[in-house]
């Protein structure tokens, strides 16, 4: 039997996997824990809203999947794109040797020959761009300003890099997890040529930097519509789509894009993760799911960012669902 590893790598390069990669099964997610989280001004979680390390403002109503930034003219914390150099001040990153213990430590639970330790980045260099300025306002500068918003965009990068080698100094992941929304359900938020001329490059740097420190596997979260960014995806190093709703026609990608990149996703969570989820339902959508998906380059998973569900037992359900369609496919 594969070990979790070496069955993605196999799924990855269209080779012999024994069994579907099941959600998030390959990788152990460190990155919780980081000073930088432990010293935030507010700590959030549902039911609260806080600030975070940028100032921005969030909500995390009780039953709801995770946190939105709040947008109100006493919220937003960057009005003009002109004035961010003025306005952004970067988070600190220099934190005393013991501060990080606890990270360390439990970064050292992973069994590396079964996963691939992952360290988690968000929001990614968009969500950051609208979260700082709101989706009209950062929309807005994107048309308007694109070198102002590019510039501000490699900045973050640049602390994000900085960001990022304070972790890998210290626990040397191989993997990482890489949040950043880039659409709907139905379409992205901007044209591909729009996109290419603000993020794309950035993104070429930023991943080419992981990829040269330790970072073997990449996986994008975006869950949402970004079909039509998947050859960027390819062009910026990304080794799996994560989060691909079922609206990007994953046979269709696989088809065109199978060995240049995994996709991971097919099962919605707005049509899952419901208060009135049942074993049927489940049995349904994972069913339809790995059958448009296939044994090659294709991971069956919910869509959101991180291994669980909001509402208790859908996620599980789905990961047994998944073990059991692999004694049927395999």
């Amino acid at each position: 039997m594969l070990t979790k590893r070496e069955n993605l790598v196999e799924t990855m390069r269209g080779g012999n996997p024994d069994r579907f990669v099941n959600q998030y099964e390959y990788m152990f997610l460190a990155g919780f824990g980081h000073p930088l989280q432990r010293n935030a001004p507010e700590q959030g979680g549902p039911g609260r809203t806080w600030r975070n390390i940028w100032g921005v403002t969030y909500a995390w109503p009780e039953g709801y999947p995770g946190g939105m930034p709040i947008h109100r003219p006493e919220t937003i914390v960057l009005n003009d794109i002109k004035q961010w150099r003025d306005v952004l001040k970067a988070p600190n990153l220099d934190y005393p040797e013991e501060e990080y213990v606890d990270f360390i430590n439990s970064a050292a639970a992973c069994d590396r020959n079964e996963q691939y330790l992952a360290m988690m980045i968000a929001p990614g260099l968009f969500e950051q761009t609208h979260h700082l300025m709101g989706m009209e306002g950062a929309l807005i500068a994107i048309a308007e300003d694109p070198d102002e918003v590019r510039a501000m965009v490699e900045w973050y990068a640049d602390w994000e890099i900085a960001y990022a080698k304070t972790i890998i100094d210290r626990i040397h992941p191989d993997a990482m997890l890489h949040h950043d929304d880039w659409g709907s359900q139905i379409s992205t938020f901007m044209s591909t040529a729009m996109f290419d001329q603000v993020y794309l490059p950035v993104y070429k740097r930023l991943y080419g930097w992981y990829k040269k420190n330790g970072i073997e596997l990449i996986v994008h979260h975006s869950d949402s519509y970004a079909a039509t960014l998947v050859p960027q995806m390819i062009e910026m190093g990304i080794d799996i789509f994560q989060g691909a709703m079922t609206t990007n026609n994953i046979p269709e990608l696989i088809e065109h894009y199978g060995g240049q990149i995994t996709i991971q996703g097919g099962l919605d969570n707005g049509r899952i993760d419901r208060a009135d989820w049942t074993p049927e339902l489940i049995d349904s959508e994972v069913r339809q799911a790995v059958a448009d998906g296939g044994k090659h380059y294709f991971i069956p998973s919910l869509v959101a960012g991180g291994p669980g569900s909001t509402y208790p037992g859908v996620y599980d359900a789905v990961t047994e669902k998944i073990n059991e369609l692999s004694k049927e496919y395999f």
